[in-house]
């Protein structure tokens, strides 16, 4: 590593290789599966994914710095798992924000003041190309629910957990859900970076 590569950030690189073949080998309800030959190196690998649309995720924190958390049944993990709210981004010309603010007004009833973006993740990088962007809510308000909600949406749990006590379950292992885990402890950091900043200048 030279001295120049030292002083960049770490960040993800970019890769084009060329894909001499594309394979639709499941076409699901709400995702596909393909499978891609793609020239690497002296040859070729083949690889099969997730075709995904994506998805937004909001981390709404009220006045008493709780998190909203929801739980729902999840048949791949065989568990009720708890989750904050999130949605796929599955309508034509609506950004990321646009589908978190939707998803938290059909998931939990709720609109926000303050919308912050916090950060973008690859979920699964080898078994599919999800990216779910992650927002941070505040200035939550109730509003009347417009939402017909089915299925494993029927029976969803809302819960108000104090911020401390999400982290302290994530860190320990109880709440396992990958999306929940970045979402909360990235709310957690930039409040505290905010807090810190404030305290700063006073």
């Amino acid at each position: 590593m030279t001295d120049d590569s030292a002083a960049m950030p770490l960040a993800d690189e970019p890769a084009e290789y060329e894909v001499t073949a594309s394979d639709l080998v499941y076409a699901g309800r709400v995702w596909d599966v393909r499978s891609d030959t793609v020239s690497y190196g002296d040859g070729e690998i083949v690889r099969q994914y997730v075709d995904h649309p994506g998805a937004s995720a909001i981390v709404a924190i009220d006045d008493e710095r709780r998190v909203l958390l929801i739980q729902q049944y999840r048949h791949p993990i065989r568990h009720r798992d708890w989750e904050i709210p999130a949605g796929l981004l599955d309508v034509d010309g609506e950004s990321p924000l646009e589908t978190a603010q939707r998803e938290l007004a059909e998931e939990a009833d709720l609109t926000a003041s303050s919308w912050e973006s916090l950060l973008s993740i690859f979920t699964t990088p080898g078994g599919n190309d999800e990216v779910v962007h992650l927002f941070l809510a505040r200035g939550l308000s109730e509003i009347g629910s417009a939402h017909d909600r089915a299925e494993e949406e029927a029976d969803i749990r809302v819960e108000w957990v104090p911020l401390d006590a999400v982290l302290d379950g994530v860190l320990a292992g109880r709440l396992r859900n990958g999306i929940l885990a970045v979402g909360v402890l990235a709310a957690a950091e930039r409040l505290r970076r905010t807090e810190a900043a404030a305290g700063a200048r006073d």
